[in-house]
C-alpha cells in the first residue's frame, strides 16, 4: 500500500471517530439539568429570567433524538453557545479564537526545543551508556520530570524577573492596551509575529523576553520524559540483529546510528510528540496561569471553576478534534518513518 492511499485511508477514518466524539460529548451534556443546559442559549443577561422560552425554543425537553439534531445543527454552524464567565457573555467558539494565539505562541516555541533536545540527548545518553555522560544526562531527565511545574516558575520568576531583572514577566508584552495607540495592528494574535509583519521588531523582542520563563518552564518538564523514551527505544535499537550486521559490513559508526538505529528508534517517540503537541495546544493551565499569560489553558479553567457548561463542552469539543488530528498526523508519520506500517 502506498503512503498516498494509507493517508486516504486514515482521513476518512477519523469521521467516524469524530462523530463518535459528537455523539459523546452530546451524551455527557444529557446528564446535566435542562435549565443549566439552556445557558447554551443565553446570549445576554436579561435572557436570564426567560430560561422556560428558552428551553421550549430549543426543544430541551423533547425526545433525545430531537435534541441531537437541533444541537448537531448548530454544531456544524459553529455555534457553541455563550461563555457566562465572560463579562460581558461572548460566543464559546470566539472565545477559543481569541485566546489561543496565546497558547500557540508558547507551543510555537516550546515543542521544537524539546523534540530537538530529547531527542539528541536520549541519543547521546544511549550510545554512551553507563558513561558520566549517561549519567548526567539520566540525572537531569529524573530533576527535570519531579519538578512541579508552578515551583519552577515561581523560581524563574524571583531569580530571573525580581532578583536580575533579565526576563519580562508576567503577560504576554508590556503595555499591550497601548499598542493600538501606536498603530499597531494584531493580525495573527501572536505577538512575535505580528511585531514582525508590522515592522515593530521592538514588539517583537519585548514578546520575546515575556515568552522566555515560560516556555523555559515546559522544556525543562517536557524534554525530561523525551529523553528517557528515546534512551530506552534507543538502547533496544542498538541491540537488535541488524545493527549488528551494519558494523559488520564496516559501516561508519555515525551512520548505523543515524541511518538505521535512530529512525527505527524514533517510532515511541512520535507517540509521545503527538501526545505533547495536542496537550500543549489545549492549553497548559499552570504556566499560563502563573505567567499571566490569558490563553486557552487558564480560560477553560476559569470556566470549570465558574461552572460555565458552554465554554467547558466547547472546549471539550475542541480538545477532542485537537487529539483526533493529532493521532492522524502521527500515524502519517509513522508510515513514513517504517513503510512495514503500511502493509496491513
Amino acid at each position: 500500500m502506498g503512503l498516498t492511499t494509507y493517508i486516504i485511508r486514515r482521513l476518512i477514518l477519523i469521521i467516524p471517530v469524530i462523530l463518535g466524539v459528537v455523539v459523546l460529548i452530546f451524551a455527557i451534556s444529557t446528564l446535566i439539568p435542562v435549565r443549566n443546559r439552556a445557558m447554551l442559549y443565553i446570549t445576554s443577561p436579561r435572557q436570564l429570567d426567560r430560561i422556560d422560552e428558552i428551553i421550549e425554543k430549543y426543544h430541551l425537553n423533547d425526545p433525545v433524538y430531537v435534541q441531537f439534531g437541533i444541537w448537531l445543527n448548530e454544531l456544524l454552524h459553529g455555534n457553541l453557545g455563550w461563555s457566562q464567565s465572560n463579562r460581558p457573555p461572548k460566543p464559546v467558539a470566539e472565545c477559543i479564537i481569541t485566546k489561543f494565539p496565546a497558547t500557540f505562541e508558547l507551543v510555537m516555541f516550546a515543542i521544537p526545543i524539546t523534540i530537538f533536545l530529547g531527542i539528541y540527548l536520549g541519543v547521546i545518553s544511549a550510545i554512551h551508556k553507563d558513561t558520566i555522560i549517561d549519567h548526567i544526562t539520566r540525572f537531569f531527565a529524573i530533576i527535570g520530570w519531579s519538578l512541579p511545574s508552578f515551583w519552577l516558575a515561581i523560581l524563574l520568576i524571583a531569580i530571573f524577573y525580581v532578583d536580575l531583572g533579565w526576563f519580562l514577566a508576567p503577560g504576554r508584552v508590556s503595555n499591550p492596551q497601548l499598542l493600538p495607540t501606536t498603530g499597531f495592528r494584531s493580525i495573527t494574535g501572536v505577538y512575535t509575529i505580528d511585531g514582525i509583519l508590522n515592522g515593530r521588531l521592538d514588539v517583537t523582542i519585548d514578546a520575546l523576553r515575556h515568552l522566555v520563563m515560560p516556555v523555559t518552564v515546559l522544556v525543562v518538564i517536557q524534554v525530561a520524559l523525551f529523553i528517557r523514551v528515546m534512551r530506552s527505544s534507543m538502547l533496544e535499537a542498538l541491540a537488535k540483529g541488524y545493527i549488528i550486521t551494519a558494523r559488520a559490513k564496516g559501516l561508519k559508526e555515525k551512520e548505523v546510528i543515524n541511518r538505521h538505529a535512530r529512525r527505527n528508534a524514533l517510532i515511541p517517540v512520535v507517540t509521545l510528540a503527538g501526545l505533547m503537541v495536542a496537550g500543549m495546544i489545549t492549553g497548559v493551565v499552570i504556566t499560563e496561569t502563573v505567567f499571566g499569560v490569558h490563553g486557552l489553558g487558564q480560560w477553560a479553567a476559569n470556566a470549570a471553576i465558574n461552572t460555565d457548561v458552554p465554554s467547558v463542552l466547547g472546549f471539550a469539543m475542541f480538545t477532542a478534534i485537537v487529539f483526533v488530528l493529532a493521532n492522524l498526523i502521527v500515524d502519517i508519520l509513522y508510515a513514513y518513518i517504517d513503510p512495514r506500517i503500511r502493509l496491513d
